[in-house]
């Protein structure tokens, strides 16, 4: 048998040079402003499809701007760009998270980071075989809000924990919205069911089944705009997730114990300046604790740094963001169906990542 060519380990660098492709509502309010001020970050280059968004960026955060149609292979040819942040539509994910693993960069994919199981399995391997960091940015997961949940429930504060009820939904899009085009990997289970699925993972563990589940999709452009699944853990606990594009909004999740429950709202998209409050209801008691605020886009920034550089192990990250894809493939599959007609209402533009 012919020796296997020896794959190196990129070098650690003192400073992440970061490319950015695309210029995604996400990117340009959140991730980026973040990024600009976590130590040891350099927005190196900024590439667009559009040249102007491509200008306006770079000229933002003292990038370089690459744009056209040859924008993001340029970007990955650059040797002054050490690792990429992909916020491009879902279906644009694995492809050119591919690119960036073949060419050596290290990748941070904003959620999902794949439309299918076989995609985050192929990335995850491809990033494990040439010893590259691969995360899917699930914000919300590095808000301490959810460690403080988890440190009620190891307490005993409401018992023996039954049921997670999650819900993450909001208004009716502009008819514009990538959201509802199927070529790009649209749809509310992708948008925002995803986040549910994993909130259940993050607080029942990841032996998570998909029991069943609803989609209800728009018959003029073929997308899901909202669903329900039920998933079960291997105790006794049970996870109720709800979705969509056609409610009032809400982000929100309840863990329903033997004795109490504890309620989190805003669970999903807090801005870095509010205080959460968990209420922890009792038969005869409500309390409310409140929190100190975070900045989970800054510390998901930091996360993908310190696993760069080597001070966390990057393994977690990529098996977690296979095992979300298989629950949502599951979600997807076992899901009863249903066209939907009338359940728009008033077309309110939201921001891109679901009015955080």
């Amino acid at each position: 048998m012919p020796a296997l060519p020896l794959v190196r380990p990129p070098a650690r660098p003192a400073t992440l040079r970061v490319g950015v492709l695309g210029c995604g509502g996400i990117a340009m309010r959140r991730m980026l402003p973040a990024m600009a001020r976590t130590p040891l970050v350099e927005i190196a280059a900024v590439a667009s499809r559009d040249r102007d968004r491509a200008k306006a960026a770079a000229t933002r955060f003292d990038a370089v701007a690459l744009h056209g149609p040859d924008g993001y292979r340029h970007l990955l040819d650059r040797d002054d760009v050490d690792a990429v942040y992909v916020p491009l539509p879902p279906a644009l994910h694995a492809p050119w998270t591919a690119r960036a693993l073949e060419s050596g960069k290290h990748a941070l994919v904003e959620k999902p980071m794949t439309t299918d199981a076989r995609q985050a399995h192929d990335l995850a391997d491809l990033a494990k075989s040439r010893s590259l960091v691969l995360m899917e940015s699930f914000m919300f997961l590095h808000h301490s809000q959810h460690r403080a949940v988890g440190r009620l429930v190891d307490s005993g504060r409401i018992g023996e924990l039954r049921c997670l009820t999650a819900e993450f939904g909001f208004p009716p899009l502009p008819p514009e919205d990538i959201r509802y085009r199927p070529d790009l990997g649209g749809g509310a289970l992708l948008d925002a069911g995803v986040y549910t699925v994993r909130v259940a993972g993050l607080l029942l563990g990841d032996a998570l089944s998909v029991v069943g589940s609803t989609l209800v999709s728009d018959p003029a452009t073929g997308v899901d705009i909202r669903g329900d699944a039920l998933l079960r853990a291997p105790g006794p606990a049970t996870a109720h997730l709800s979705f969509g594009f056609t409610h009032a909004y809400r982000s929100a999740y309840t863990l329903w114990g033997s004795t109490g429950r504890i309620v989190v709202g805003r669970a999903f998209t807090p801005p870095p300046d509010h205080s959460p409050v968990l209420r922890v209801e009792r038969q005869d008691h409500v309390e409310e604790v409140t929190l100190p605020p975070d900045d989970q886009f800054a510390n998901l920034a930091a996360r993908f740094v310190a696993m760069v550089l080597g001070q966390e192990d990057p393994a977690p990250e990529r098996e977690a963001a296979v095992r979300q894809a298989e629950l949502v493939d599951a979600v997807r599959e076992m899901a009863v169906r249903d066209s939907s007609v009338g359940d728009g209402g008033p077309v309110v533009p939201m921001a891109a990542d679901g009015g955080a």
